[in-house]
């Protein structure tokens, strides 16, 4: 399905996740680091529209950022997109939004916070890709992780307990930070919808996780 590379692991195969719900975690974790490395084509737009017509009566503040997702990608164009990433995202100099967590943590990048995380990803194993050009906070990059953190088939390293570790160490305490800042810029519109379903995604995945404590 949607599956971005951000992060390379010695001979890695995505196995089968252990169940349906697992599986829909990977998927959106996946999607997530696909939208927020670089703007979505218009076959990954269209994909999310059409999935339109499978909506259900869930009326839960998931479910409903989720709807707006896929009612956004429905009425833009991969180059409104494509300029709004940019807008929010690129340019020369301080971007308009930060997707790095050293940011939020530290106030400035390539602090402390991105070498806690380094120090943890060497512990299961895992480095970043040389040819990508971001650091390992970018929050993409620590989505593709969490994805590989389910649905690899390492018990020893693809279990909840990792899974727990690493979003609570490394995207909860700034996730929505992020993410209100991306609602709070004029020019999102397509990201504003995929920042809301981000927020509440995130806020899903620490209640499930608080049930492990």
């Amino acid at each position: 399905m949607l599956q971005p590379l951000s992060m390379q692991h010695p001979d890695v195969e995505l196995a089968a996740p252990g169940s349906d719900e697992d599986a829909a975690r990977a998927d959106l974790w996946g999607l997530l680091a696909l939208l927020f490395i670089a703007p979505p084509s218009q076959p990954v737009l269209s994909q999310l529209a059409s999935m339109l017509a499978v909506e259900n009566a869930d009326q839960s503040a998931l479910h409903l950022a989720w709807s707006n997702l896929l009612n956004t990608a429905a009425a833009v164009t991969p180059e409104e997109v494509r300029d709004e990433f940019e807008i929010l995202f690129g340019g020369t100099g301080r971007p308009a939004v930060y997707v790095y967590g050293s940011f939020y943590l530290a106030g400035a990048l390539h602090e402390k916070p991105l070498a806690r995380l380094r120090a943890d990803l060497q512990d299961i194993g895992l480095a970043r890709r040389i040819d990508l050009g971001e650091s390992e906070d970018h929050f993409a990059i620590l989505a593709e992780t969490m994805r590989y953190l389910i649905a690899g088939d390492d018990p020893a390293v693809c279990n909840l307990t990792r899974q727990r570790d690493l979003f609570q160490r490394h995207i909860q305490p700034w996730g929505a930070q992020m993410c209100e800042a991306i609602e709070g810029d004029h020019a999102a519109r397509f990201y504003r919808a995929v920042a809301g379903f981000t927020r509440e995604f995130l806020q899903v995945e620490q209640m499930a996780f608080d049930l492990l404590d």
